[in-house]
């Protein structure tokens, strides 16, 4: 029963760590990124008519679009350097208030009285040195130009422009050490786009399901265009934690296995030490069926007990770490510091019905030993 309440508990506290470190995952990611996201199916960037904005805004349950200009750049900041994402945005990113608990410094706007203002990740501040006080010294960007072959005028290379940064941002290290947001006028400019957009990012109505909107989607739009959800702008990762799941899954349902040996030689011992029990059994009238579900259910106890105690006790320790945080990831984040942690009931239930499986299994061969006991050798 020992053996049997160890890996339940294991295989609990295991799968639970995966499920909060999915659900951490997304919680940071949909603090960045959009509730439903459109891209070009090819390319980096698409032309945005009057027509497309009115054929999405028609959508049912859509009610804010953000236009996005998304490239890399280079960045300068006194003597400093640093390659950048440059996310130019239009106003209506405020309204969907994602970035509002990510602000560390400064306050969240892209204008100043009609002067533009950048919101740097915390990273690029700290590599860059941006003190968002010194009003004398401004975030200069540059991005490539396309220039034909020949051009001797080194300044027609590049777009160059000036930005005050305004705030500074904190969500993940991915994010703080990459992204810059600046209003989607800037980014334009910048990156001589003119009608050409990289996204648009979809808010919906809270009482309206994502799912329905984004097939609203999907068959209003013209070809050539991607509609994503928030787990799809991220499917590889995500799909990579599930797997990881499921193979942790399977090989503690292996080493589970191995162990059900113990209740296997348990069980054998125990029908060659009670031959002459069994014999006198079968001579007050027992059946070897009787026998048989004797033995049998001595393995269903140690089944069922084992995994009753490591339910119990795996519910338990999720649950403290869940409230209390007892054990620290090493890391600071901004959304939690201690080890995120997430009970599914599907694995409540698979993780029992696999245990019971195994242990249950392992009784069958030991009944089958004890119902065949001869009873003329040992009474």
């Amino acid at each position: 029963m020992l053996v049997v309440a160890v890996g339940t508990i294991s295989l609990i506290v295991v799968l639970s760590v995966f499920n909060g470190l999915e659900g951490l995952i997304r919680s940071l990611y949909n603090t960045f990124d959009a509730e439903l996201r459109i891209i070009p199916e090819k390319g980096k960037t698409f032309e945005l008519t009057d027509d497309l904005l009115q054929t999405i805004r028609g959508v049912e349950g859509i009610i804010s679009i953000t236009e996005v200009a998304e490239d890399n750049a280079l960045v300068r900041y006194q003597d400093a350097e640093k390659v950048v994402k440059i996310k130019g945005v239009s106003e209506s990113v405020m309204e969907q208030n994602r970035l509002d608990q990510a602000i560390v410094q400064g306050s969240l706007k892209l204008k100043n009285e009609g002067v533009p203002l950048a919101i740097i990740g915390a990273g690029v501040r700290n590599e860059l040195s941006v003190s968002l006080e010194n009003d004398f010294y401004l975030l200069r960007v540059y991005y490539p130009r396309n220039v034909r072959p020949g051009t001797l005028d080194p300044s027609k290379y590049y777009h160059q422009k000036n930005i005050k940064p305004g705030a500074v941002f904190s969500i993940e290290k991915q994010y703080d050490d990459s992204y810059i947001f600046v209003p989607l006028s800037f980014a334009l400019d910048l990156f001589d786009y003119g009608n050409r957009r990289s996204a648009l990012e979809i808010e919906t109505a809270p009482d309206i399901s994502i799912g329905k909107v984004q097939e609203r989607l999907k068959k209003a739009l013209p070809p050539g265009f991607v509609v994503q959800n928030s787990d799809e702008q991220h499917s590889s990762l995500l799909n990579a934690i599930k797997i990881e799941k499921l193979f942790v899954y399977i090989a503690f349902t292996f080493i589970l296995a191995v162990a059900s040996f113990n209740i296997f030689f348990a069980l054998t011992m125990l029908a060659i030490d009670k031959k002459k029990d069994i014999a006198i059994l079968f001579s007050m009238g027992a059946t070897r069926r009787l026998v048989y579900r004797i033995f049998l259910a001595e393995g269903a106890i140690i089944a069922f007990s084992g995994a009753a105690i490591g339910l119990i006790l795996g519910i338990a320790i999720v649950l403290v770490q869940e409230y209390f945080g007892l054990v620290g990831m090493g890391m600071q984040t901004s959304v939690k510091s201690a080890y995120p942690v997430e009970l599914e009931l599907t694995d409540l239930i698979f993780t029992a019905i696999s245990i019971i499986l195994i242990t249950f299994l392992a009784s069958f061969r030991p009944a089958s030993i004890a119902s065949k006991t001869s009873t003329s050798r040992n009474i």
